[in-house]
């Protein structure tokens, strides 16, 4: 039976974990996330609020993680070449 859903993130060919976005709403979610990386470089300057700033990017890393376990492949150890499964 084919999978007609549309992943926004594939899955890596080796490893663990999400690959580039396969889709213009992944796109979206990655450009946010580096332009809000960047806002917050200026909003929590690292110099002189390292932990706010850590805490920040952090906060922004396990949505980003969330976004992609929700609309990602879903992920599995991957040794690369064809996919038998």
């Amino acid at each position: 039976m084919p999978n007609d859903k549309q992943y926004w993130f594939p899955a890596k060919r080796y490893g663990w974990g999400w690959g580039l976005p396969s889709s213009w709403q992944g796109w979206v979610v990655l450009c946010a996330f580096i332009a809000l990386i960047a806002l917050g470089f200026f909003v929590f300057p690292p110099d002189k609020q390292l932990g706010l700033y850590l805490a920040y990017v952090g906060a922004l890393t396990v949505l980003l993680i969330a976004i992609c376990w929700l609309k990602g492949e879903p992920p599995r150890w991957r040794w690369g070449g064809d996919e038998r499964d």
